[in-house]
């Protein structure tokens, strides 16, 4: 029995609900896998913050079409898709999927699709190899700190110094004396 025309436009706006959250979208072969597998794949991506859907490529095309940041997944709607839908951690949704398919070896990788430009599977690779946004966020922590440090360090040593320039001037002074006083000492002598 085929979907009522409400449950297409459902459909629809949840793939556009999707694809509007999204930063990359994937698109897989799912031919072969299990319910149970496809249920496997949905719980890995979801502490990643993403997700999968598998829909019609007609609903998928009508979907990008208007949004040009989406259209060329155009391309890629050809077969039975599963696409992916990577929201927060991209890095690890793709990490995800690799070890998914590394365990089924039952899903193709397509392509994806990021701003508006087709990728490939090495990009795509490339990008899963980014630093995550917890790695970035301690990496500028880091600087800071070390900044902050370095400043604590050289604010602290100015008094050091200025109570070490404050105790050499008596010093300096009373040497000073001594000169001025033995200069003359010598001069009353000559």
């Amino acid at each position: 029995m085929g979907k009522t025309k409400e449950q297409k436009q459902e459909m629809l706006a949840d793939i556009k609900q999707n694809l509007s959250e999204s930063q990359l979208a994937l698109v897989v072969d799912y031919h072969g896998l299990s319910v149970a597998e496809i249920t496997d794949l949905r719980r890995r991506l979801l502490p990643t913050g993403s997700c999968c859907s598998v829909a019609k490529n007609s609903l998928m095309g009508i979907a990008v079409k208007e949004d040009a940041n989406w259209q060329p997944m155009e391309q890629l709607l050809a077969g039975s898709n599963a696409f992916l839908f990577l929201k927060d951690d991209i890095g690890g949704a793709i990490k995800a999927y690799q070890e998914f398919q590394k365990t089924t070896k039952k899903t193709e990788f397509k392509g994806g699709v990021m701003e508006g430009r087709l990728l490939d599977q090495d990009q795509v690779k490339a990008i899963a190899d980014l630093p995550s946004k917890e790695e970035l966020l301690a990496q500028v922590a880091g600087a800071i700190n070390s900044i902050a440090t370095k400043l604590a360090v050289g604010l602290n040593a100015v008094p050091t110094q200025l109570a070490t320039g404050i105790n050499e001037v008596p010093a300096s002074v009373n040497r000073a004396i001594k000169a001025i006083s033995e200069k003359e000492q010598q001069g009353d002598g000559a």
